[in-house]
């Protein structure tokens, strides 16, 4: 039987992170606004495999996340993704969606899919175009009356829990009166992940990750060609368009969007981009001789209030290290997505974090925040981070609109057992 704590919490022995890239993060209604985030998928999933080596032919599962429904072939992303990217036409495929959580949700689909069995390795490809979400309407296929037309703003309305009646915005501005987070708190977070994040690129660390997307077509035998379109004077995307200096003056100067300390400059980019991954069981590492990026040693997902959104980081990362047998102490590197500069303050406050370790190549407020996307970007970044660094433990984890918290453990594969 299962104890009182509702939390999930997976212990895994030997499934590895083989590698993990992504397209560069582009602002909303910027280059990719245009591009299907199944296309965008495409190009992550194919960097994957020539980052690797590896056959597509090898991958016995596709999972494949994306929020918005922002192309009208919604319904085959994961199956187009894994299908023109080489995969054989006989591995299935399947759409998860964990809000923010997603990209994380992907790797531990697939690593309990390896423990159970039933494959080696999984592709998972995560895209997101926050540019394409419709402007939609719900209830007008019957028709509707005089006056009574009622379109609206899908990324708008969609972070608006209707259970609480505010915005995941809201739910941040609750945390910083908590935690007694002040605008002048906020903006400093917000100054320092863009200086990380400036640092970051200028250094080459997240160039190491980023496959460039260009106008190209991909082919597959039998069917129609589909592919990437780039607007003229930007058919070279090679970096993320976020990244800007954002000095505190600056910072200060832009208003509150919810009545309280939260702005424009202090929440996370809204982005399009995508990216994938690679996992797999240690017995196809061997087999392979493959030097992988990281291990996953363990993954908890749980609940906390909606009112609460923001805190669900603490409430995951706690019981994983419990069941981990570790301490935060161990922990050598954090990545907690940056959803809100309060909301990332108010997980570090309640868990005591040393900033120093937290986000140190930037995060979602300087690079950006493609929903299902960041999951992957965050465990791949880390798992860099730790083998650059030589550091052993790493946890990354996101708060997730509805309530609810995820967090991976990964653990440096120099120093796994």
């Amino acid at each position: 039987m299962r104890d009182k704590n509702p939390a999930i919490t997976s212990i895994y022995n030997d499934i590895w992170l083989i590698d993990g890239v992504r397209t560069p993060f582009v602002d909303y209604k910027d280059a990719f606004s245009l591009v299907s985030p199944t296309d965008l998928g495409i190009k992550a999933a194919m960097g994957i495999f020539a980052r690797t080596g590896l056959p597509p032919e090898d991958v016995g599962a596709v999972v494949a996340g994306c929020m918005a429904q922002a192309a009208y072939d919604a319904y085959v992303l994961p199956r187009h993704i894994g299908l023109y990217s080489g995969v054989p036409v006989g591995v299935p495929s399947t759409l998860v969606q964990r809000v923010c959580g997603t990209g994380f949700e992907l790797l531990l689909q697939a690593a309990d899919a390896i423990t159970l069995g039933k494959i080696e390795l999984g592709l998972c490809v995560a895209a997101e175009s926050m540019s394409r979400n419709p402007i939609a309407a719900y209830t007008h296929r019957n028709g509707f009356n005089l006056g009574q037309v009622e379109f609206k703003d899908f990324l708008w309305e969609a972070l608006i829990d209707s259970a609480i009646g505010a915005g995941m915005g809201v739910c941040a501005e609750r945390l910083a009166v908590e935690y007694s987070i002040t605008r002048t708190d906020a903006d400093a977070f917000a100054c320092a992940s863009f200086e990380r994040a400036i640092q970051a690129q200028e250094n080459g660390f997240l160039a190491g990750e980023i496959v460039p997307v260009t106008t190209e077509k991909f082919e597959l035998e039998g069917y129609k060609p589909r592919g990437i379109k780039l607007p003229r004077g930007a058919q070279d995307q090679q970096s993320d368009t976020h990244v800007r200096r954002s000095p505190m003056e600056v910072l200060a100067k832009l208003p509150a969007v919810f009545d309280g300390v939260q702005t424009g400059g202090n929440s996370s980019g809204i982005t399009d981009g995508a990216g994938a991954a690679l996992v797999a069981a240690g017995s196809y590492i061997k087999t392979k001789g493959i030097g992988p990026l990281g291990r996953l040693a363990g993954a908890t997902v749980v609940g906390v209030p909606p009112e609460n959104m923001g805190i669900g980081p603490v409430a995951a990362i706690r019981p994983l290290l419990a069941r981990a047998g570790l301490k935060l102490a161990d922990i050598d590197r954090f990545e907690i997505n940056e959803a809100f500069a309060a909301q990332c303050l108010a997980v570090e406050r309640e868990l005591g974090l040393d900033h120093a370790k937290v986000n140190v190549n930037g995060g979602a407020i300087a690079i950006g925040h493609p929903l299902a996307a960041s999951g992957v970007r965050l465990a791949t970044t880390l798992s860099r981070e730790l083998r650059r660094s030589n550091l052993r433990y790493g946890i990354a984890s996101a708060c997730i609109g509805g309530g609810q918290g995820i967090a991976l453990l990964i653990e440096n594969p120099k120093f796994a057992g």
